[in-house]
């Protein structure tokens, strides 16, 4: 009986590069963001912050890659997943770390989530618009 499992992961070279797609995206967007890449367990592989981009959406930016990386589907979903339930939004908004508006997207390759990619500093589409960039430079859209 096996008691491990193979887990694959974001390479450190494709999270930077991801997150100079994000940043080369913002730059034609005209907006200054902070941009997070995650292992599929949500720990930091890779960050960048414009400057003059908002110090607070650091961490935001972490925790939209993070929350993309654990559940695995677009940070712009929750909306829609929460819908009117007003105690599940009042329940998942306490937990630390969560995001729940869009610029995170999970990572995948060949059907396998590998990490998530969290862009904070323009509005929710901007956002999630760098974060599709780093998904496609990486060919993985």
């Amino acid at each position: 009986m096996a008691h491990s499992v193979q887990q694959a992961c974001i390479t450190a070279e494709s999270a930077h590069a991801a997150v100079a797609a994000a940043v080369a995206e913002a730059g034609r967007l005209g907006i200054r963001i902070n941009v997070a890449v995650t292992d599929p367990a949500g720990i930091p592989m890779a960050f960048l912050r414009m400057p003059g981009a908002f110090v607070h959406s650091a961490q935001i930016a972490m925790d939209k890659a993070r929350t993309a990386a654990g559940f695995g589907f677009s940070t712009s979903l929750w909306k829609d997943i929460v819908g009117s339930d007003a105690l599940l939004a009042a329940g998942l908004n306490k937990q630390p770390g969560l995001a729940m508006f869009g610029g995170g997207l999970p990572i995948e390759e060949a059907g396998q989530r590998i990490g998530g990619v969290g862009v904070s500093g323009g509005s929710a589409e901007q956002d999630e618009v760098c974060a599709r960039a780093a998904l496609t430079a990486l060919g993985l859209t």
